[in-house]
């Protein structure tokens, strides 16, 4: 059974599931899907581009890109459809990184993961002092 929490959206107090939101957003929601789907089922939209599509339709551009990741909207049908890298912004159509931003963030891991390793060798290391010495 869920438990009671209030929607990331409206802030209403609803029977938790498994969407954040409540049955009132979720309705808008799809109302808005329902929107931008027909706008680019038109073959004049096949092609339009996030912007477009806010322009045509109204629904915030976060939403549109939400729908891309979920893959409710293919760029494999609407060739243009992108949606803004979450480090570097650069336009990309799936995913949440770019192939470069991909890259550096796997250097990065490997240096540190070289860093890690190198000071586990150090904590081996074992040195003997003598007090009496002169």
């Amino acid at each position: 059974m869920g438990e009671l929490a209030n929607c990331s959206r409206c802030g209403k107090v609803y029977v938790k599931t498994i969407r954040d939101f409540c049955q009132d957003c979720y309705k808008e929601e799809e109302k808005a899907f329902r929107k931008v789907y027909a706008f680019l089922k038109e073959r004049k939209n096949r092609e339009a581009t996030v912007p477009e599509i806010v322009e045509g339709t109204n629904v915030e551009e976060e939403l549109i890109t939400k729908f891309i990741r979920e893959g409710r909207l293919r760029p494999s049908e609407f060739p243009k459809l992108n949606y803004p890298c979450e480090r570097c912004l650069e336009p990309i159509q799936t995913g949440r990184y770019c192939l470069k931003c991909i890259n550096e963030l796997k250097k990065d891991l490997e240096i540190h993961e070289n860093q890690a390793e190198n000071k586990k060798e150090q904590k081996n290391i074992y040195v003997a002092f003598n007090k009496n010495r002169k």
